[in-house]
């Protein structure tokens, strides 16, 4: 680490400090039942295992031990096993430092952990617990990983010695071949064309550890233990048919052969291929392999379903085996040959498969570049001859790059190789290529199904033999515009090759040709063969595709692979090692998987992005009719078919943009003809909606006009498919619409054959109106692509000017349209069209801005929308059609969904509401939390529009809007008065220029009408409405609209009292909605003169009669206090003088301890007195309830504070009143105690920030001599949730008074008090402070045995019922703190409780119930927990639960 970067780190001490307070947070996720968060405590461990391990370690040690103790919850072993993988580097390396340092206790320790682990591991492997066992498996790996060699010398610990780790090998193959004979495969191999994908078990498909176990654990063996375990895995092998562990199998071997390919390969790779061979021997063959006649039989020949499966395994083993065999198949070359022959020839599709399976490995295995020695050790100096040095790749010091200086052998393909990669491929490729064409012109067979089974064959052969050999068969070569040589350019972008060169381009070349030749005979002659199509398809995807297996294998690997686990990453920082990293130390074969992973994508990307760049290139004729079968198979009725073809059709279009226009104008026409059949439609869409597809409409005007017309043109096709794919590809456009090409707005005007924009923005325009006969949904998507060519077309100022009034129009009378749908588009179109306004300004200005043509333009459309409202009605009728948008529901009086829109629409037509999803920053930008004003049905996006029309327009639209709301405000209908609401705001934002009084005297008499109304159902809506007026203007919302002084006038001015009481609470909660919009930061001096005139009417009006205004004045209080706070702390000498933080602080908090002790003691005298006088009473009954709706009020106010978030500014506030909400909580009065409740509910969950937390914890704790149990009760119940809320943060000292406060109410003269504490203290046993607990529970241990021996001796000794009671019930809390676990310390406990059994009630209860309680949460594991106690304590036990008897 740079020197001059420390001043900024930790130091050591700091470090220790911040690693104990996070391994509290470890210690509450290590075994939490969500994998993601287990996992992530398992890395967080790891990491800090190497900053401090004296005291990480341990911590894995200790929950390593107790996962293995507990019986229960199995899951935490797997947890726990994870954690000592991804910390094994850290244990090594810390064991080496403890040697040096000789510290043999931490050596011992963690020593103890590695065998404990490693010998636990072998029993964790079970056939039956896959999450167990995979991670058993990583912990193998990971142990591994860091030795540098296993078995090479006994100068090492005992438990790395040869003699040692013989006997665990034993054990451990012992155990995995137990695992793989018991497991069942997940899925059956499907008859059909993927052949060659084997099903796997959790092994193989969830992770991929447990090869990579196999192959660390194997190549880091000596020659001798490597020869040990060989010849006990080579019995197994050979032993053994296991079809439901094929892969698993086949991956063990081939572990062996990439470790010492030569021992491997006799032990296992010949003994498989002689099985093999012998079993072929007189099987009958169809003779479709080779130039042989195939036998005219009368039966079909078969293979017995044993043999089949037998020689399926066998095959499938030995071709995962050698995929890093190499060199070593040349010494097998005719009995490869021969046995690849005989799968093919087979009579079964399964065997035939296996063959095609084996081929590929072969010519991948021989041909491909990969590393040999990748898992072996290396010859790098080990650290203290135990450990690997792990490298980094950013290394560039001396000490860090000695391990990158031994580079991997690669297998380099000999002469010997490639001439055998070579005459396979002959003969499975360009013999079957032949076969093929001669197959397809000349019917040979005598059935037909005997030419089917040939033509699978030989197609299989030749798909086989291409993904086989990959990118090493030379690509077809291209065309070139100036008829240049076919010979491809030298020059690259990317240098990368999966292997060494066979075959050549012409044997490509001839089989692009024969294919084609067969897919038009296989289209005309056998079109409904699935699998013959679909074999066609994978084998065209081969040949033409060059490049995409690698990329295929690329991407698979980096989506399952390891390479970022923790158990193989040292951190960068590591305070074991005298010096830092450079970055992420990973060992030797991670570091070269990563390089053979990245030689692996480079090859993939070679030649992909050659021809892309290049225009004078371009696809030869091979690859062009090749592309035009895809096409054809991408529109086959074969939902199968059509999904390959369409993938690699589109893999293919992205390699060479030029063939993307052609195939869209013909699947675009397939779209308009009338004739097309479903299936065609299907496929078309398919392909269309390709993201390839779809950027290149970007760039190419005639494919997105023949396109966009080609959608809008499909409203003929009757097929529900068809229609619901159609709509689909078009939303799937809305959504990734990213523009139109520059060059389409440069030819604006119609060409002979291609239309320009502005003729096709015509051609559509027509389309939108609601006047022709198009259906809905094709108006709808019209209507839509109008309005992306004209977002698109704005950066074209001519012509975005020619039509943005007439787009803005249209979209202005469709606001009145009959269809729900072009409504709600129309709403979205304007509130992105109208840009807002020349009318906010003065005239002057206005008439100065005509020399912009972009003002011309606003005036314009301004001009041409003012025609249109002026006609005759049209305002109403908008106004109408908007209304019925708000669909309002019977039951809750709540809209449903966005607009209603799922309301009126069908299921299939859901994904059109995401045609009209919202451009801009939703409204409001403060939190919604008021209950009083919540489930309106206010859209503020109607609001804008109103807004933004009267900002473009001006007065007219005012003048328009005044007179058609005069009907809409007096309607009763609700939906009406939503409109009316969202109209009036847009109207008191806009901040129109022009006769502003009038307007605004007008709306404020609205206002005030509509404040004064005695109707409550719209009361949401018109809360948002004037929450909308007064939303600060601009970006950070801190300007205020000028119209906010007014709106704030007209809700101060105070109502009549006559008036009732639900307008009272509506106008409170209007002032409420007001005042969270204002922002306190930025309030001008009206506004904080504002919220004094409303705090004094609030504090006065607190013992209102009405529960409604209560609640309403609490939550304004709320809002205004708060904002108050906010305000004060940015000018603190403002607020001060007029209220400042004393005022209204003092007039909420005093007294308020006294007022609730007052109704506590007139709650208990009320049930207490009989009788009393009825003046005198009549008097304190009004005082007293004065009192508690004053208490309410504060309630309310404590309960929106909480629940807002506002309560951050008010701690002050909410600790003063902390007693009031614990003595409160059962009273008389049970409106008040819900209220108490609730508050409680709220408070108890509130973290709270020094210096708070001192007070509270004072506040608190004095209510321990409460005279009213109750309040002693919720007292514990507050201290329960607090302290667990507080537990990071709060000092040794306060725990211990917090605890000492708990363990007083222990001896509590209530009994109720007595066991609350109890429970309470049982819980925080299981967490808080692990001293604590443990001195608290020898404490009690203690105590209770001095109290049993005192009564043993004096049996009516002097203690009172309380202090035996309490004793006993401390033993309860710690017996109870440990459910389902066994401590040693637990068993003398119990026995210790159960001897109070003899007491007196409730102390006899009290022990019964613990007692019975556990045995409970121990029934399940008592036949081994038991072994813990004594016979004589089990005799304890099983006297305190047996039941007196009558005849004793």
């Amino acid at each position: 680490m740079d020197e001059k970067n420390e001043q900024f780190c930790l130091g050591k001490e700091e470090r220790a400090v911040f690693i104990k307070v996070v391994l509290k947070l470890l210690d509450r996720g290590q075994y939490s039942k969500d994998d993601s968060l287990a996992e992530t405590v398992s890395i967080a461990t790891s990491i800090l295992s190497y900053v401090e391990p004296s005291l990480v370690l341990p911590f894995v040690a200790t929950n390593f031990q107790l996962a293995l103790e507990t019986t229960t919850a199995t899951h935490q072993l797997k947890n726990a096993v994870t954690s000592v993988a991804f910390s094994g580097r850290a244990l090594l390396l810390s064991s080496l430092c403890s040697t040096q340092s000789g510290d043999s206790s931490m050596i011992d320790t963690l020593y103890d952990l590695i065998v404990t682990s490693l010998s636990n591991a072998l029993l964790g492997m079970d056939a039956n617990d896959p999450p167990k066992t995979v991670a058993t498996m990583q912990l193998i790996g990971s142990i591994f990983s860091n030795l540098a060699t296993v078995g090479v010398s006994d100068d090492v610990p005992a438990f790395l010695q040869t003699s040692s780790l013989s006997d665990w090998l034993d054990e451990f193959f012992c155990r995995l071949f137990s695992v793989l004979q018991n497991l069942e495969s997940s899925s059956a191999i499907a008859e059909g064309y993927q052949t060659s994908i084997m099903p796997g078990t959790f092994l193989v498909e969830d992770s991929p550890h447990y090869f990579c176990m196999l192959e660390i654990a194997l190549g880091k063996l000596s020659k001798t233990l490597f020869n040990q375990s060989l010849k006990k895995i080579a019995k197994f092998v050979n032993a053994n048919i296991l079809p439901g562990a094929t892969s698993e199998v086949g991956l063990l071997c081939c572990a062996c052969v990439h470790s010492y390919p030569e021992e491997a390969s006799v032990y296992l790779v010949k003994p498989i291929l002689m099985t093999i061979m012998s079993s072929f021997e007189g099987t009958p063959t169809t003779g479709y392999v080779g130039r042989e006649v195939p036998n005219n039989m009368s039966t079909k020949a078969t293979l017995s379903p044993a043999l089949e499966t037998a020689l399926d395994y066998y095959l499938r083993v030995l071709a995962i085996s050698i995929s890093y065999a190499g060199p070593v198949l040349v010494s097998y070359r005719e009995e490869l040959k021969h046995v690849i022959m005989s799968a093919f020839q087979a009579p079964s599709w399964k065997v035939n498969g296996a063959g095609d399976h084996l081929l590929r490995s072969v010519l991948g295995s021989l041909v491909s570049f990969y590393p040999l020695d990748q898992y072996k050790p290396f010859s790098c100096q080990s650290i203290a001859n135990i450990i690997e040095p792990w490298g980094c790749s950013k290394a560039h010091q001396d000490r860090e790059v000695e391990m990158l200086n031994f580079p991997p052998k690669w297998h380099d393909p000999s002469q010997d190789e490639l001439s055998f990669a070579n005459e396979l491929l002959e003969f499975h490729f360009q013999s079957a290529v032949e076969e093929l064409l001669t197959i397809c012109q000349t019917e040979v067979q005598s059935e037909t199904g005997d030419e089917k089974e040939h033509l699978k064959i030989t197609l299989l052969r030749i798909h086989s033999a291409l993904q086989g050999v990959m990118s090493c068969l030379p690509e077809l070569r291209p065309s070139y515009k100036d008829g240049r040589s076919k010979v491809v350019e030298p020059s690259f972008f990317i240098a990368g090759s999966s292997g060494s060169t066979v075959g050549s381009s012409e044997m490509r070349e001839k089989a692009a040709e024969l294919v084609h030749i067969a897919c038009r005979y296989l289209l005309k002659e056998r079109t409904d063969d699935s699998i013959l199509l679909a074999l066609v398809v994978r084998v065209i995807d081969a040949l033409v595709n060059y490049g995409s297996l690698e990329y295929d294998e690329w991407s698979s690997h980096v989506q399952a692979w390891k390479l970022e686990s923790a158990a193989i990453i040292e951190p960068q920082c590591n305070f074991i090692v005298p010096f830092h990293a450079q970055g992420k130390k990973r060992p030797r074969w991670a570091l070269v998987d990563k390089a053979h992973l990245h030689n692996t994508w480079r090859c993939s990307q070679s030649s992909y992005h050659r021809y892309r760049t290049d225009a004078n290139v371009s696809p030869s004729s091979l690859m062009v009719n090749l592309v035009k079968d895809l096409l054809d198979l991408s529109l086959h009725n074969y939902e199968t078919v059509r999904s390959y073809a369409g993938r690699s059709l589109t893999k293919m279009l992205k390699r060479w943009p030029s063939l993307i226009s052609d195939c869209v104008l013909t699947l675009t026409e397939n779209l308009r003809d009338s004739k097309a059949l479903e299936h065609v439609v299907l496929g078309s869409c398919s392909i269309l909606a390709s993201q390839t597809v779809l950027r290149h409409l970007t760039t190419d005007s005639a494919s997105l006009s023949s396109f966009i017309m080609g959608i809008l043109g499909s409203s003929h096709h009757e097929s529900i498919k068809c229609q619901k794919a159609i709509t689909e590809l078009f939303v799937k456009y809305n959504i990734r619409f990213s523009g139109i090409s520059r060059s389409f707005f440069k030819n604006s005007q119609s060409l002979a054959d291609r239309p320009g924009f502005l003729g096709l923005f015509s051609q559509i325009n027509a389309l939108g109106f609601e006047t022709n006969s198009l259906h809905w949904r094709y108006n709808l998507m019209a209507n839509r692509v109008l309005l992306l060519l004209i977002l698109a077309s704005r950066s074209e100022p001519d012509i975005y000017s020619q039509i943005l009034a007439e787009t803005a129009g249209h979209f202005l009378r469709n606001l009145k349209s009959q269809l729900p749908h072009s409504r709600m588009l129309a709403i979205s179109a304007l509130n992105t069209l109208l840009e807002g306004s020349p009318h906010k300004a003065s005239v002057e200005d206005s008439q100065q801005s005509l020399d912009h043509p972009e003002e011309c333009n606003i005036l314009s459309t301004g001009t041409l929308l003012n025609d249109i409202i002026q006609e005759e009605g049209f305002m109403n009728d908008t106004l109408n059609s908007l209304s019925h948008v708000h669909i309002i529901s019977d039951s809750d009086g709540s809209s449903k969904a966005s607009y209603g829109a799922s309301s009126f629409q069908s299921g299939s037509d859901k994904a059109i509401t995401y045609f009209y999803f919202d451009f801009s920053a939703s409204w409001p930008c403060t939190p919604s939390w008021i209950s009083l004003v919540g489930g309106g049905t206010f859209y503020s996006s109607f609001a804008k529009i109103f807004k933004r029309l009267i900002q473009q327009c001006g007065m007219p639209v005012m003048s328009s809007l005044q007179t058609a709301l005069e009907e809409f405000l007096s309607s009763k209908e609700r939906s009406r008065q939503c409109v009316a609401a969202e109209a009036m705001a847009g109207m008191l934002h806009s901040d129109v220029s022009g006769d502003l009084e009038s307007g605004s005297d007008w709306l404020m008499l609205q206002l005030q009408k509509v404040v004064l109304a005695p109707s409550v159902e719209s009361v949401p809506e018109w809360a948002s409405c004037i929450r909308y007026a007064v939303t600060g203007k601009e970006r950070s919302g801190t300007r205020a609209p000028v119209l906010r002084q007014k709106v704030l006038d007209c809700l101060c001015t105070a109502v009549p009292q006559s008036v009732a009481t639900s307008v009272l609470a509506k106008r409170y909660s209007f002032l409420s909605v007001a005042l969270i919009e204002i922002s306190p930061h930025k309030m001008s001096p009206a506004e904080e003169q504002y919220h004094v005139t409303i705090l004094n009417e609030l504090l006065d009006n607190m013992s209102h009669s009405s529960a409604q205004v209560r609640e309403a004045i609490g939550v304004a209080m709320c809002v205004a206090c708060s904002n108050v706070r906010l305000a004060g702390a940015r000018s603190p000498g403002v607020l001060t003088e007029q209220t400042g933080n004393e005022y209204w602080y003092k007039r909420l908090t005093d007294g308020a301890t006294e007022l609730s002790v007052s109704i506590q003691n007139n709650s208990q005298s009320k049930q207490l007195e009989l009788a009393s006088d009825s003046s005198t009473a009549n008097g304190l009954d009004n005082k007293e309830e004065a009192d508690a709706k004053r208490m309410e009020t504060i309630f309310h106010f404590m309960i929106a504070s909480l629940k807002s978030g506002r309560s951050s500014v008010l701690l002050d506030v909410i600790i003063a009143l902390f007693y009031p909400v614990l003595s409160l909580q059962e009273t008389s009065n049970k409106d008040l105690s819900l209220l108490a409740k609730s508050a409680f509910e709220l408070l108890k969950w509130r973290t709270l920030p020094r210096p708070f937390l001192e007070t509270a914890i004072m506040a608190i704790l004095s209510s321990v001599n409460d005279p009213n149990w109750r309040t002693r009760s919720a007292l514990l119940s507050y201290l329960r949730t607090f302290t667990y809320r507080h537990t990071f943060i709060l000092s040794g000292s306060e725990k211990s008074q917090i605890w000492q406060t708990i363990e007083k109410l222990l001896v509590d003269n209530q009994v109720e008090v007595r066991e609350h504490a109890a429970g309470v203290l049982a819980s925080l046993m299981r967490g808080i402070d692990k001293d604590l607990s443990k001195d608290f529970r020898n404490r009690s241990y203690a105590q209770a045995q001095r109290i049993l021996d005192m009564r043993r001796r004096t049996p009516k000794s002097g203690h009172s019922v309380a202090t035996i009671h309490g004793a006993v019930l401390a033993l309860t809390a710690s017996v109870l703190s440990v459910p389902y676990d066994m401590p040693s310390w637990l068993p003398g406990h119990v026995t210790l409780l159960a001897h109070f059994i003899r007491e007196p009630s409730p102390v006899k209860s009290t022990v019964t119930k613990a007692v019975a309680e556990f045995k409970r949460t121990h029934a399940d594991t008592w036949s081994i927990q038991k072994d813990a106690f004594t016979e004589d304590e089990l005799e304890v036990l099983r006297d305190t639960s047996s039941s007196s008897s009558y005849f004793a």
